[in-house]
C-alpha cells in the first residue's frame, strides 16, 4: 500500500495549489486503497497512536464526522476543540494557540473563516496543519470530488467539469483541483460573483503544467454544454445569510435543473458537496436522479481525509 514516491510527512494542506499533480494523484490512489481495505474489514492502523486536534470556527456535518472517523479507522484519536473553548476565543494569538497544539498534538484540522489565519496556524506549527475549509479554499473537499470523478469515469485527464453558481471556496478549490489533473474545467457566475483574479491566476500557472483549458463565462448554457461533470454549491453560505434575498435573485438563472442538464452530455455525473438547498441551486429531481453522485461524494470525503492524514501525519 502507498502512493509510491510521493512524501508528505509533516507537510500542511492549506491550499490545492500547493501540492504537485503527482502529489494529487499519490493522495486519490492511496484513498481508493484504503476505501477498498475499509470495504474488506482489512484493518489498517496506520496512524496507531497519533492524535488529530479539529478546531471549529464554522460548525459542520460532514467535516466533522469524516476526520473523527477516518482518524478512528486509522487507529488514531480526534480530539474535537470548539473554537469557544479554547484560549482563542478570550485573545490568544494564534501563534501561542499553535505553538501550543505542536506539544500536544500529531496534527491540526481547523473550519474557520479567514484563509489567513489558516495559514499564520501552519506558519507558527511545527505539526501538520490541514485546512477543512475557509472562505476562500475547501481542498478536502475537492480531494473528495476528484475521487468520486475518477470513480465514476475511470479518468480525470481529458474530461469537462462544469461549474455553475457563485464562485465561492468551492469553486477556488475545484479550478485548482482541475488544474492539477488535467481536467477542462468552464466556470459560470453572474457579474459580481466570479471567482477572484488572484486565484485566477494562480490556477491558470498550474493549468499550464497540465494542458488543461480553463474558461469563466456568464451564460450556463455556454458552459454545461458537453459536460462530463456538472457541479453546483449553496448561493449563500455560512456568514453570508444576510445577503441571501440578493443572491437568490442573481443567481436563480444558474439553478441545476433538467432544462440546464440536457446540455450535458447524456451520462453526466451532478455533484454538489452539501448541504443542499433543495429549490435554490438544484432541484430535487436532479440531486435524487440517476446522474447524482453526491452521495458517493459525500462518503468520500471520509476516504480522501483519510489518504491526506496518513500521508501528512
Amino acid at each position: 500500500m502507498g502512493p509510491g514516491k510521493v512524501n508528505l510527512k509533516g507537510r500542511d494542506l492549506l491550499s490545492l495549489h500547493d501540492l504537485t499533480p503527482e502529489e494529487v494523484a499519490a493522495i486519490l490512489e492511496l484513498a481508493g486503497e484504503l476505501k477498498e481495505k475499509q470495504k474488506q474489514n482489512i484493518p489498517h492502523p496506520l496512524l496507531a497512536g497519533k492524535t488529530l486536534g479539529m478546531i471549529f470556527q464554522k460548525s459542520s456535518t460532514r467535516t466533522r464526522v469524516s476526520f473523527e472517523v477516518a482518524m478512528y479507522q486509522l487507529g488514531g484519536y480526534a480530539l474535537f476543540l470548539n473554537a469557544n473553548d479554547l484560549q482563542l476565543g478570550r485573545g490568544e494569538t494564534i501563534a501561542d494557540t499553535a505553538r501550543v497544539l505542536s506539544r500536544f498534538l500529531d496534527g491540526i484540522m481547523i473550519r474557520t473563516y479567514a484563509q489567513s489565519d489558516v495559514e499564520d496556524l501552519a506558519r507558527y506549527a511545527s505539526i501538520p496543519v490541514i485546512n477543512g475549509l475557509t472562505d476562500l479554499t475547501h481542498p478536502c473537499q475537492v480531494l473528495a470530488d476528484l475521487l468520486t470523478i475518477k470513480e465514476w469515469k475511470g479518468k480525470l485527464a481529458g474530461l469537462k467539469l462544469a461549474f455553475v453558481g457563485d464562485g465561492n471556496n468551492v469553486c477556488n478549490s475545484l479550478l485548482f483541483g482541475c488544474a492539477k489533473v488535467g481536467m477542462d474545467i468552464s466556470v459560470a457566475s453572474p457579474e459580481g460573483y466570479k471567482p477572484r483574479q488572484d486565484i485566477l491566476r494562480l490556477v491558470n500557472e498550474d493549468a499550464k503544467q497540465t494542458g488543461c483549458r480553463v474558461e469563466i463565462r456568464t451564460d450556463p448554457l455556454e458552459v454545461v454544454a458537453g459536460a462530463d461533470v456538472v457541479v453546483t454549491d449553496v448561493w449563500a453560505g455560512m456568514g453570508q445569510e444576510a445577503e441571501q434575498a440578493k443572491r437568490v435573485a442573481a443567481l436563480l438563472p444558474y439553478q441545476i435543473n433538467p432544462a440546464l442538464v440536457s446540455h450535458a452530455k447524456p451520462d453526466y455525473i451532478f455533484l454538489h458537496c452539501l448541504p443542499a438547498h433543495r429549490g435554490e441551486e438544484v432541484v430535487d429531481e436532479i440531486i435524487d436522479g440517476p446522474n447524482s453522485a453526491a452521495w458517493d461524494e459525500a462518503e468520500n470525503r471520509l476516504h480522501a481525509q483519510k489518504a491526506v492524514l496518513a500521508m501528512l501525519l
